[in-house]
């Protein structure tokens, strides 16, 4: 069963606590804390956040909406913001922009 949640949904961390595949889209960092997730989940973090480090030379970083170091330690499988839904989103939008060029073009894919 899919179950959509919000940053409003009372007891969020029970549902989140309940889910074999979590896809975390809340836009804030760091939000959905490990303690939330079931062992051996599924977490797709689609999350971007900047958030000010001072140990870093430009002074940021960027974090997705789920508490990674906490997270990693608990579940299946965890994607990397920066670097996990990132690229694959690119790769897709070009793939798509080829497919309208073809389309446009009258031409058939092989």
């Amino acid at each position: 069963t899919v179950t959509i949640t919000h940053s409003r949904t009372k007891d969020l961390p029970a549902y989140v606590r309940n889910a074999d595949i979590v896809i975390a889209a809340i836009g804030r960092p760091n939000y959905v804390q490990g303690d939330w997730l079931k062992p051996g989940a599924i977490v797709i973090d689609v999350g971007t956040n900047k958030i000010d480090d001072p140990t870093t030379e430009k002074g940021y970083r960027f974090v997705g909406d789920v508490d990674f170091e906490a997270a990693k330690e608990v579940v299946g499988a965890i994607t990397k913001v920066p670097g996990g839904v990132g690229p694959m989103t690119i790769t897709m939008l070009l793939q798509n922009t080829v497919k309208a060029a073809w389309n446009i073009a009258g031409k058939s894919q092989s």
